[in-house]
């Protein structure tokens, strides 16, 4: 399924999916296409009960739907879209609450995939743990300038996207990898620093 994401601007729809497992049950179902709920059940060290009550909560909001083939619990589902945008237009207080909800569970599962990386990729190959980096900075920059740099890690990020479609495209040794990037303004850091936006003009007597 080609890179279609959904926007997300109601706060039933942002609190339905800001769920760990529900997430999990979203990343399967998008890496390795339709799945059961006894499937992501083993995949995930689930119940098939669980999974399956998730599935249909997941569906009530248009996130899943059943594939073709199979019966009850052996039922396979899929991802109705490949990737989910939300956050980016003025919403009210309870829209911007379940935005951030849904922000923070991401931010922690991403975070904990992280420290499991940074664990076990000491023991792998020494190719793999040069290539596994992170890194920090902080730069003075214009809106302008921002945006141009979030949307240039954006559009190289993209531009390996369709190896998710297309097996036959990835090539020989890629592994899955996991990318997390943000760009924001600081709030606070440097205003002690002569950061004003314009110089003040004494006034004349």
């Amino acid at each position: 399924m080609p890179f279609t994401p959904r926007t997300l601007t109601d706060a039933r729809t942002l609190r339905a999916v800001a769920h760990p497992l529900r997430l999990s049950i979203i990343e399967q179902l998008t890496i390795h296409g339709p799945l059961t709920a006894t499937a992501l059940g083993d995949r995930l060290d689930e119940t098939p009960a669980n999974c399956s009550w998730h599935l249909r909560k997941l569906a009530e909001h248009g996130f899943v739907e059943e594939a073709e083939g199979g019966t009850g619990r052996q039922r396979p589902w899929q991802v109705t879209h490949v990737g989910m945008t939300w956050g980016d237009a003025e919403p009210g207080a309870d829209v911007a609450l379940a935005a951030q909800a849904l922000s923070d569970v991401l931010l922690d599962r991403e975070l904990a995939r992280l420290r499991d990386s940074q664990a076990r990729v000491r023991s792998d190959a020494a190719p793999w743990r040069a290539a596994a980096t992170s890194s920090q900075s902080m730069l003075w920059l214009t809106s302008g300038e921002l945006d141009e740099i979030n949307q240039a890690l954006r559009a190289l990020l993209m531009s390996r996207f369709a190896r998710h479609e297309d097996p036959a495209s990835r090539p020989e040794g890629a592994r899955l990898c996991a990318f997390m990037a943000w760009g924001v303004p600081t709030y606070g850091l440097a205003d002690e620093v002569g950061a004003s936006a314009a110089p003040i003009e004494k006034e004349r007597d």
